[in-house]
């Protein structure tokens, strides 16, 4: 087997690289975020061949002794979630969001969180029709900065839990999957999610970006269709 293409050196390199002039303890807590952002990384790693392994028919006696657990922990684990569906992309997108919650110390994770966390994920769809109709990364970004509530003493550690807009936000991002007839809940779905939870702050951004419930679910289920048909695309 191939080793992993990172090593602790590449890690601290980029650490001090992007952290020059920075003290020691100033150090200690980035690496600390970015070491939970490993961690919720490989979760995802194992939960997605678990995923796999039962499209295949194995038992949860066997995932269980894959992973060294028993098949009660396995089960428990790996229960279907609110994320069932999610594609890779998006999943990753929920643990940016984490991360910049933790980067703004805050102890909870908003909506607004949820918007870095699409603007972090450039390979998504709902990138792409954000910078498009907002016309670039950073007047998101400004926006999303200023609409931010003040940072939290100390970063936290741990699991840090999701308010209630944006409960409502995942959830209605796997309702607008289902009313435009897909099997999985991509990016673009959590940016529909995200304006229709009206009273949430992300839905209040893009409103003063421009964006508009109808006008957005439009242009998604052009660009979905634009990409099935394009040559090369996934």
């Amino acid at each position: 087997m191939s080793p992993l293409d990172i090593s602790l050196a590449d890690l601290i390199a980029r650490l001090d690289e992007e952290l020059t002039g920075a003290d020691e303890l100033a150090r200690i807590s980035e690496a600390r975020l970015r070491a939970q952002t490993l961690s919720d990384l490989g979760d995802q790693l194992i939960d997605h061949y678990v995923s796999q392994a039962k499209q295949t028919g194995a038992s949860w006696t066997e995932i269980g002794d894959a992973i060294g657990v028993s098949k009660q922990a396995a089960q428990q684990r790996h229960a279907p979630g609110p994320f069932e569906r999610y594609t890779n992309l998006n999943r990753h997108i929920i643990v940016l969001a984490q991360e910049a919650a933790r980067t703004h110390k805050h102890g909870f994770i908003g909506t607004e969180h949820i918007l870095l966390g699409l603007l972090g994920e450039p390979q998504g769809l709902a990138y792409e029709v954000l910078t498009a109709k907002a016309g670039s990364e950073q007047r998101i970004r400004d926006a999303v900065e200023e609409a931010m509530p003040p940072a939290g003493e100390k970063a936290l550690r741990g699991h840090i839990a999701f308010r209630p807009e944006s409960k409502e936000a995942i959830e209605q991002a796997r309702r607008a999957s289902n009313d435009l007839g897909h099997d999985w809940v991509g990016t673009e779905h959590t940016l529909l999610g995200l304006i229709r939870a009206e009273e949430s702050p992300a839905a209040q951004i893009l409103r003063t970006l421009g964006f508009t419930p109808d006008e957005l679910r439009e242009t998604v289920r052009t660009e979905i269709t634009k990409r099935s048909t394009a040559p090369g695309k996934p």
